[in-house]
Order: structure tokens, then C-alpha cells, then sequence
């Protein structure tokens, strides 16, 4: 009997190791969101943390993907709200990794939009498959009103882009099986004020700085 109920808790405890948190962590855009969240509105990016890894989705102008990687909680370019845990995933580190090179091939960055494909609709599909649920209403709720009434909307807030490509580096032996690319990103060559760099502005805080530890997440091709 005794040594029945050291083997089921021992089996309990592997289980528990093998299923992963599926963690949301969600960020301001912007400090006004310190006014209207209270009233449930805001302008929010969100990730997905996994196996102690956050993924996002971001624009750039290229049809290459738009997924990337950085460490949980930082996004650089943004500022961190709360995190809410959704649910468990009993997918292996090396199978989440199969599973997320398979959907970045579904989001480049150039199909990037605000209000129809944005951070929030990837972080809501990668909850709906791996726990069937999705973001909480509010931390998209800007775009599906945005939906409505896109018409009334600047040019330049209905779709956004940066004008960064992400470059990936094969990793040596060295560095291991599992390590990641490194990516680069082109420069541009600096230029005269002109009358699109107010837009410019308004992409810059809808997609991750590269100043930081940002890695876009190679896609699996079709």
C-alpha cells in the first residue's frame, strides 16, 4: 500500500514537470493607457510565454516571418503591465519549438495590420491551440472596435510597418542543438524631415525596438 502511494505521487510529480505554464503578459503602448484601462480600453501588446521564453508577432516590411523571441517580461519598446496564466501545455521544449517555427510561417511581418492581424490575434491563436482559450476581451478591444469603424481611421494606423529586415545566422556546433539564430537588422541611411516621419513615429511604437535581445523565430517553409 505504501509503496503504491510513493509510486502515484512520484507519477503525479513527473506529470506535473512535463505540463508547462502558458503565461500572457501583456504591456502599454502608451501611459495614457494609466486613464482609460479602468474603463476597459487601452492600446496593448501582449506576448506569449512558454517554456521560460516570451513570443510576439511584430511588422517589418518583409514576407519573412514576423514572430520573435525575447526574455519574459521585457519587451523592449513597451511597458509592462501583468501577466495572466491561461492554461498548460504538455508539448516538449523541442515540439513548442517545431509548433512555433510552423506558425510564424503564418505571420510575416509584412502582413502585420492593427487592426486585422496584430501582436493580440497572434497571442489569442497561439492560447486558442494550445489551450483552447483566448486573450482576456479588453487587451484586443481597441482593434474589434477598430473593425467597425477602420474607415474613419488615419492610413497610418490601419497598417503599420517597420522597415527592418531580420537577417538569421546559422549557429555553430558550438553553440548547441537547440540554440537560436541570431538575427541583424538593415540600417537605413539617415534623411531629410519629411512629411511621412509622423507616421514612422506611430510604427515605431507598434513594433519591437532591435536594440535589444529580440530574435525573430526562423520559419518552417511549406
Amino acid at each position: 500500500m505504501g509503496g503504491q502511494g510513493v509510486s502515484d505521487s512520484s507519477s503525479a510529480e513527473k506529470e506535473a514537470i512535463l505540463w508547462s505554464p502558458v503565461i500572457l503578459h501583456i504591456y502599454d503602448l502608451t501611459p495614457l493607457n494609466n486613464y482609460v484601462y479602468w474603463f476597459g480600453f487601452g492600446i496593448f501588446h501582449s506576448g506569449i510565454e512558454v517554456h521560460g521564453k516570451e513570443y510576439g508577432f511584430g511588422a517589418h516590411d518583409f514576407p519573412v516571418s514576423g514572430v520573435f523571441e525575447v526574455v519574459p517580461k521585457t519587451c523592449p519598446g513597451f511597458i509592462y503591465r501583468c501577466s495572466i496564466q491561461l492554461g498548460r501545455t504538455n508539448m516538449s521544449p523541442s515540439e513548442f519549438r517545431t509548433f512555433i517555427e510552423n506558425v510564424a510561417a503564418e505571420y510575416h511581418g509584412d502582413t502585420y495590420h492593427l487592426i486585422s492581424k496584430n501582436c493580440n490575434h497572434f497571442t489569442d491563436d497561439i492560447l486558442q491551440r494550445l489551450t483552447g482559450k483566448g486573450v482576456p476581451g479588453w487587451v484586443n478591444r481597441l482593434a474589434r472596435l477598430g473593425a467597425l469603424c477602420s474607415c474613419l481611421l488615419p492610413e497610418s494606423l490601419q497598417v503599420t510597418a517597420v522597415k527592418q529586415l531580420p537577417e538569421y545566422h546559422e549557429c555553430g556546433e558550438e553553440d548547441g542543438a537547440d540554440s537560436l539564430p541570431t538575427p541583424t537588422t538593415t540600417t537605413t541611411t539617415t534623411h531629410e524631415p519629411t512629411e511621412s516621419d509622423d507616421a514612422d513615429q506611430d510604427n515605431h511604437l507598434l513594433s519591437p525596438s532591435t536594440e535589444s535581445d529580440v530574435v525573430f523565430i526562423r520559419e518552417v517553409h511549406r
